[in-house]
């Protein structure tokens, strides 16, 4: 006889008593205590506890046969625990399911871990067995929490006025950036479609469109070598907006963030959130993307250090570097080991040292102390007593860079952040070109689709370097999050632009033609950003892998163990699409 639930395993409480109730879900472990069978069942909701007692409608044997991981329903009665047995670490603690029948409704072969939080599995074991690894109340409640954000999501952006639109994923081939991902097409062989990066240029053509807000949660697809945070599919929220203005993007963004912390369960942030130029983030932090949870602001001490007795200072500024500090509250309580570990640090960011010195009262102990004032460079650094002043001497990029390694690598020893310490940041203003010193040209610093400032436009042709765009990034606690511009709506000066990084004429018309001709019937000013869905999800848990907010994700090399993808196809399937495998090089 077909029967439905009457309940979820999270949803019986003391109220509940005395009544009727059918569950389904998986055994979570049975417990014999000779006299007495415990079976606690789970599902998504939660987990009740079971009681099989002797001489009742289900025999102790037949509880004894359930395993971990088998399928159940039971029928019985809801009853309340004694007060000193009630379990205060279950929503369902207070009350058990007395069994009058218990119904297998599928085995289970022994599983390759214990489904439960706590697990020792590998990462590879919980991938090929990811059914399995998604059970885990954990996982399923990140699965919750991305499904709940993208709710407040849809509510927030639709109250705007923005419309939810679908993009193509079968796309013209146009290599910018990360490899694209090739499709074969069977009707017209030899040719391809691309999996899109992003959704970048169609959302633009919304906007030339007449569409005004459009948004879309986004799979997005790059052949590119990965990462541990990086997958060859991901998620992003699109959106983008005409006649709108830097400002009204932010705000807009502003609100939808303290939405999302709010419902989803990340509690209450701070608006407006902090807008910084990239040069400002650069000179303070060494980082386009600054975790401002600490201090530790890169001090310039070049002046002193001209005025030095260490030649090694002198020497660099008088080719015309820089020197850059740190001052560390509380570091000169560090080993020289562990400094010894920030100069490799600094190193492997391309500073040939780390130098450094203890502030104590009136003095400056190791290191280079001897070479300074003790008042003169504790007012340079902004450095107390019992502070470490860490000095990088080097041309301004690599000074600020390895500093900026060096500090995260400080913050994370000296003022290590609590949990649930959001601290969001929006970085504008970046270069719109950097100079490819292998290739010896320029390329986008983000992409070629931004709208350069009025007042630096001339320069395109001249001196590209100078040229900044309306780009913003927003960054969470050292990590960008979300990644935007103002767009270039001319076809004129987007080809100005694309022919500085080397995309002149028919060139131009190949790749972006269909753009650019969108773009030449009458295009609004228009601007968007897109949010790393992934990555934020991962934040707003506490966690630290965006593998475990994606369901289905693959590994650092690209491979899904769970489903064996990529794999080998037939030959017949290839002929179909005009293809011939080639015999792989030898390595």
């Amino acid at each position: 006889m077909e029967r439905s639930r009457t309940h979820t395993c999270g949803e019986l409480r003391k109220e509940h008593a005395g009544e009727a109730a059918v569950l389904m879900g998986w055994v979570h472990r049975v417990r014999d205590q000779g006299g007495i069978v415990f079976i606690d069942l789970r599902d998504r909701y939660g987990t009740t506890q079971v009681v099989v007692e002797p001489g009742g409608p289900v025999s102790l044997d037949v509880a004894r046969e359930f395993k971990r991981e088998y399928v159940a329903e039971v029928r019985g009665t809801v009853r309340l625990r004694p007060e000193e047995m009630a379990n205060r670490n279950l929503q369902t603690g207070e009350v058990e399911l007395v069994a009058e029948e218990l119904v297998l409704l599928n085995r289970c072969v022994t599983p390759p871990f214990v489904v439960e939080d706590d697990t020792d599995a590998s990462e590879e074991i919980r991938l090929q067995y990811r059914f399995l690894d998604l059970r885990r109340p954990k996982m399923q409640k990140l699965i919750e929490l991305r499904h709940h954000a993208a709710g407040v999501v849809r509510r927030y952006l639709s109250d705007k006025g923005f419309l939810e639109i679908e993009t193509p994923l079968l796309v013209r081939n146009s290599p910018e950036g990360a490899r694209d991902f090739l499709v074969p097409s069977r009707l017209s062989k030899g040719k391809f479609y691309s999996l899109p990066q992003s959704p970048q240029i169609y959302k633009q053509i919304l906007m030339v469109s007449g569409c005004d807000r459009y948004f879309q949660i986004a799979k997005c697809l790059r052949d590119e070598d990965l990462r541990a945070d990086r997958q060859p599919e991901f998620s992003q929220i699109d959106i983008e907006l005409s006649f709108t203005t830097e400002g009204e993007v932010f705000d807009i963004m502003d609100g939808l963030l303290a939405a999302i912390w709010k419902e989803a369960g990340g509690g209450d942030i701070s608006t407006p959130i902090p807008v910084i130029s990239h040069a400002e983030a650069m000179a303070k932090y060494g980082s386009d993307k600054p975790d401002i949870r600490f201090g530790m602001e890169i001090q310039d001490i070049s002046e002193l250090a001209a005025r030095s007795e260490f030649r090694a200072f002198r020497a660099v500024i008088e080719g015309g570097g820089t020197v850059r500090a740190i001052a560390a509250p509380g570091g000169a309580s560090l080993s020289r080991r562990e400094i010894d570990g920030l100069e490799e640090t600094a190193k492997r960011a391309g500073a040939k040292g780390l130098a450094w010195c203890r502030v104590s009262e009136g003095k400056l102990d190791g290191g280079v102390g001897r070479f300074f004032d003790h008042e003169a460079l504790t007012a340079a650094a902004g450095a107390s007593t019992g502070d470490l002043v860490v000095m990088v001497a080097a041309d301004e990029k690599t000074a600020l860079s390895s500093l900026g390694q060096v500090r995260l690598a400080l913050g994370g020893r000296l003022a290590p952040p609590s949990a649930g310490d959001f601290r969001f940041l929006w970085v504008n203003r970046f270069p719109l070109f950097e100079w490819d010193d292998e290739g010896e040209r320029w390329e986008p610093a983000h992409h070629m689709f931004t709208l350069p400032y009025d007042d630096e436009i001339e320069f395109l042709e001249t001196d590209p370097g100078r040229v900044h765009a309306r780009l913003y990034d927003m960054t969470l606690n050292g990590v960008e999050i979300a990644s935007g511009s103002i767009r270039c709506h001319d076809p004129e000066l987007q080809r100005r632009i694309m022919s500085v990084v080397g995309i002149r004429g028919e060139e131009a018309d190949r790749r972006f033609g269909f753009l650019l001709n969108a773009l030449s019937y009458g295009a609004p000013p228009h601007g968007g950003i897109a949010f790393g869905w992934d990555r934020l999800i991962t934040l707003l848990a506490g966690g630290d892998s965006i593998r475990d907010v994606i369901p289905f994700p693959k590994t650092t090399s690209g491979l899904s163990p769970m489903d064996g993808s990529p794999s080998d196809v037939e030959e017949e399937l290839l002929a179909d699409l005009g293809l011939r495998l080639l015999p792989r090089k030898e390595d």
